[in-house]
């Protein structure tokens, strides 16, 4: 039976007229005539049977179902447009793995060693894109996930197991001009220093503190980020201290960019763990993926847990 779907060519046009909210516009995005464009979207309507713009003295404007159609037409026109680089990357050879990361880590940990992976790996070819919280592998496109929690925040991922890869060492660091050349590695000596927050963890500092048993009504105060990389980025340039894994900035430490404000970590528990879902087949190359992480990971060199306290 012929499916009901319009031309490709219709639906490019219209989700570029739809952005645009202008005929002339999506004509030159698409190197069309507005002409072409214009007939292409009078078919679009007469083939739904519904007007997806409407007239304004300023040009056209979506109809409410226009918009709603709109919507849906750009995401499936992304999804097509990203199966078709993923057919074209690997030339029809080879296998793929979607994964998700959370960005920090996929950029200072994981990207520096996938040469080693394609070196033992040559046709697999990983695609990563960033994800900070839980989701349902049913809704995406995912094979894995890197994933960074505790693990009850693990064991609440419904529909999923999950392999433990490296703990994670939270410390305080700094620029070494923050100390001002005086010893300030006593947690007391750093409740009076800037601090930066980490808005994916807004409790963190509190949390140090009150493990040190140090009063610091400053605490929650402070330059706010997203990210680890913009909070390590903002420490290097001397903004304040940043509470982050230890392993994200083994380069700054190296350089001498950041140092160690105080040899206490943040006791939290956390660890980043490749996340798989349950109960469906994982394609093999979850299963490459993950035995070279393993094998990363135990060849990776050692970083002596501090003691807390």
């Amino acid at each position: 039976m012929r499916r009901k779907i319009p031309s490709l060519q219709a639906l490019a046009c219209f989700d570029a007229a739809a952005r645009h909210q202008s005929y002339t516009r999506a004509a030159q995005e698409l190197a069309l005539t507005q002409g072409a464009v214009s007939r292409q979207l009078t078919a679009l309507e007469d083939f739904v049977g519904v007007a997806l713009f409407k007239r304004t003295r300023h040009g056209v404007t979506l109809t409410q179902r226009g918009r709603d159609y709109a919507a849906q037409v750009a995401l499936r026109l992304k999804a097509l447009e990203q199966d078709t680089l993923e057919v074209m990357s690997t030339q029809g050879r080879g296998s793929v793995l979607h994964l998700a990361a959370v960005p920090t880590f996929a950029t200072r940990w994981l990207i520096p060693r996938l040469p080693d992976l394609k070196r033992a790996q040559p046709d697999l070819t990983v695609h990563i894109e960033t994800r900070t919280r839980p989701f349902l592998f049913a809704d995406t496109p995912f094979d894995a996930a890197l994933f960074a929690g505790t693990p009850a925040q693990v064991g609440q991922w419904a529909g999923t197991q999950a392999t433990q890869l490296l703990d994670e060492v939270v410390l305080p660091v700094c620029h070494p001009d923050l100390l001002q050349g005086s010893d300030k590695r006593l947690p007391e000596a750093l409740a009076g220093l800037p601090l930066l927050q980490q808005s994916t963890r807004p409790e963190a500092w509190r949390q140090w503190f009150e493990a040190q048993g140090v009063a610091a009504p400053q605490a929650l105060s402070g330059a706010r980020f997203e990210l680890f990389s913009m909070t390590v980025a903002a420490a290097v340039h001397g903004m304040g201290l940043a509470l982050v894994p230890r392993l994200l900035i083994d380069s700054e430490l190296a350089r001498g960019e950041l140092v160690v404000a105080c040899e206490r970590p943040l006791a939290n528990q956390r660890a980043y763990y490749l996340v798989r879902p349950d109960g469906r087949d994982n394609p093999p190359a979850t299963q490459i993926f993950l035995d070279w992480l393993v094998q990363s990971v135990q060849n990776a060199p050692r970083v002596t847990r501090i003691p807390v306290g």
